[in-house]
């Protein structure tokens, strides 16, 4: 370390090095970063943000144009390949350059991180705990960390892990947009331009068995004022607002206080939520009223046709709510995106039943998933037996990563591409999705039905 203000090289990572993801049509703003970014900068450090999604340059290139101290990178499990590599390119450049991994999947999957090019692990959302272990760096004050929470670091050679404890959301800064506005053309969600993502809760209150959200934040669900929320809102230079809670639809009251405020300052934008089928079945006036205020996409995890599937993912709903959750939408004019799993269970007719249910109940938007046993959760071990790969870079719910119960792998990958293909020139037909190329999107599911993908993203 240089001296007191240090220069922070955060990075986000790429998210793959095939043609296979959705960058172009949808991007995500590098929310955490900002966060830190906010919270250093009011400290006189010198930020600088690396957006893999964006940039060419490469993680090498920009080590050594920053030449920074201390160099953050946080990603998910499908990045964890990338996150390593750029800690292992900083101590390739200069071996005192502090690394530290955070973000959703280092919370869960810390041990996965135990690399000698690691300095530290944040498992917590406490984006404060950087700020002391930059403290404990220059102080060389070891005995210091034990008594910071939330994080992993190794002495005489061995990994300590000292227990997380909930972060309260109230406490974090207003993210630093900089490195947004300076990128007009970029983080979009479809047709919605240059979409900023504003969080309002951590943690999801539900407990849907495939996922891991429940489990962020040790578990425990907080949620900001809603009228800090809404004052953030006022004050972002974008028309579109991605609200990137697990479930934004869940407090009625708060929803209310929501619509409230937006009305009494003349707010004119477009958002984009997630929320649940037996929310918005119960909830209709509701729902009319956050179209009233700009709700333009509600991301639904209608996750399947068949009430056995929906008991056994705890998703604690029905097959009701989720037909009359898309006639609401529908009738409002509110765009629902259908997120649905393809369980390792289907069979062919069982693609071919999805297609038509998503056809006859006119859902025009649609993200299909395949079934993927989550790092640290009982469906890993559940399924540990009909693991096919070990590589995280699958771990995008677009690979196979446990063997199909009732087809070969590559039959089972021929059915999900023909399900894909379909949907999309459906969405072809209704009009949907017209500023992206369906060809070559078809193309390249095409030629994934035929070629071997174990080696995307070594």
């Amino acid at each position: 370390m240089k001296d007191n203000k240090l220069t922070f090289l955060l990075i986000h990572p790429e998210i793959s090095r095939t043609k296979y993801n959705f960058v172009g049509i949808i991007e995500n703003e590098c929310l955490e970063l900002e966060y830190i970014s906010s919270m250093l900068k009011a400290r006189g450090h010198q930020v600088h943000l690396y957006d893999g999604q964006i940039e060419q340059t490469g993680v090498p290139a920009a080590i050594r144009a920053v030449n920074p101290d201390v160099v953050y990178v946080c990603g998910r499990t499908r990045q964890e390949n990338f996150m390593l590599e750029y800690c292992a390119d900083a101590k390739n450049y200069r071996k005192d350059i502090l690394t530290i991994i955070g973000g959703l999947h280092a919370q869960l999957c810390y041990e996965r991180m135990y690399q000698d090019y690691v300095d530290y692990i944040l498992t917590t959302f406490d984006i404060f705990k950087i700020l002391d272990l930059i403290n404990v760096s220059a102080s060389h004050d070891e005995k210091a960390l034990e008594r910071i929470d939330g994080i992993c670091y190794q002495r005489d050679g061995k990994w300590i892990r000292n227990p997380s404890c909930p972060f309260d959301i109230k406490r974090l800064p207003l993210p630093d947009r900089t490195y947004f506005y300076e990128h007009p053309n970029n983080y979009r969600y479809l047709e919605l331009e240059h979409a900023a993502w504003v969080r309002t809760a951590y943690c999801c209150p539900y407990s849907c068995s495939f996922c891991h959200r429940n489990k962020m934040n040790c578990g425990e669900y907080v949620c900001r004022d809603i009228e800090d929320v809404v004052c953030e809102i006022e004050q972002i230079k974008s028309d579109h607002i991605y609200i990137v809670d697990d479930d934004f639809l869940f407090n009625e009251q708060r929803l209310n206080r929501f619509v409230e405020l937006i009305k009494e300052k003349n707010i004119r934008k477009k958002y984009i939520c997630y929320g649940r089928a037996d929310f918005i079945a119960k909830h209709k006036e509701l729902m009319q009223e956050l179209k009233n205020i700009g709700l333009y996409y509600v991301l639904v995890g209608l996750e399947t046709i068949r009430e056995e599937y929906l008991a056994d993912y705890h998703k604690k709903s029905n097959m009701d709510d989720n037909v009359k959750s898309v006639e609401i939408c529908n009738a409002l004019g509110i765009h629902i995106m259908g997120m649905f799993i393809v369980d390792l269970d289907f069979t062919g007719k069982d693609f071919r039943s999805l297609y038509q249910w998503i056809k006859k109940h006119e859902v025009r938007h649609t993200a299909i998933s395949i079934y993927t046993p989550e790092l640290g959760l009982d469906s890993y071990e559940r399924y540990k037996e009909r693991l096919i790969t070990d590589n995280p870079s699958h771990y995008d719910y677009l690979h196979l990563v446990a063997k199909p119960a009732k087809m070969g792998v590559k039959r089972y990958y021929i059915h999900y591409y023909i399900l894909l293909i379909r949907l999309f020139l459906k969405a072809k037909r209704e009009g949907v999705y017209d500023f992206i190329d369906y060809g070559d999107y078809i193309r390249s599911f095409i030629r994934n039905m035929f070629v071997d993908r174990k080696n995307d993203d070594k």
